[in-house]
């Protein structure tokens, strides 16, 4: 594994976003220990996208969870713009709170919520911060006609399309205009047209906010269109010319 590649190619030409050190996730099987991944050293640009390919299973969505503050590493630590994840889990309520505020998620499945419509669903990461009702359902109509869905507002989940219920994910993802957005898949559950087009708002939303973007995806075609890729093998991260 080549991490001082990986870190060159990373973060030129812009600050530093995400910083990971010598992470390892782990279990125990029948009393052996088993390594998901271990010693992945990278750091990430403000700004910029990275694409993290590989086979299934070696550990691309366990690693996701990780930068994301959603699952603790065995070893390591993360850091995002200078504050350390491992200082925060001193404090869940912390780091609940700065996982709202900086980073934003979108998985292959969108994880809507079916009882609330389209409105709703976006604005509930602001009305769970604490702002108003009304100001939050502004901001997600704003961002929702932005990805073109002014005429699906009041439609609930299991009303709109495949391609519409990630558009709506894509907006409640970035509604809290976080500093990062991980994406797991964002296109797998989707058809090649629709795929194309919603990468596409993805990608003009994470550009126009000057947003770090991370994405797992099997797509070689996806991956090849953001600013760096690297692969995960049990051998560690290697980086990849598409």
């Amino acid at each position: 594994m080549n991490n001082n590649e990986v870190n060159n190619l990373s973060t030129a030409n812009s600050g530093l976003c995400l910083k990971a050190e010598n992470l390892e996730m782990s279990y125990s099987d029948a009393g052996s220990k088993v390594a998901v991944f271990s010693n992945l050293s990278f750091q990430v640009g403000e700004g910029q996208s990275l694409a993290i390919i590989g086979e299934s299973g070696v550990g691309k969505t366990s690693l996701l969870y990780v930068l994301g503050a959603l699952d603790t590493p065995t070893l390591g630590d993360v850091n995002l713009f200078g504050t350390s994840y491992a200082k925060l889990r001193q404090s869940p309520v912390e780091l609940s709170a700065f996982r709202g505020a900086n980073i934003g998620f979108v998985f292959q499945f969108h994880h809507l919520l079916p009882e609330f419509d389209a409105v709703e669903n976006v604005a509930m990461p602001l009305i769970i911060r604490g702002i108003s009702q009304d100001i939050a359902r502004d901001k997600a109509k704003e961002i929702l006609s932005s990805l073109g869905l002014k005429l699906r507002f009041s439609h609930r989940p299991t009303m709109l399309s495949g391609g519409e219920q990630q558009r709506v994910a894509i907006a409640r993802a970035f509604v809290s205009s976080p500093r990062l957005i991980l994406a797991d898949e964002p296109t797998g559950n989707l058809d090649l047209k629709t795929a194309s087009e919603v990468f596409s708002l993805l990608k003009s939303l994470q550009k126009s906010n000057n947003t770090t973007l991370i994405v797992v995806t099997h797509s070689l075609e996806i991956a090849k269109n953001l600013d760096a890729v690297v692969e995960l093998t049990k051998y560690g991260l290697t980086t990849r010319n598409l």
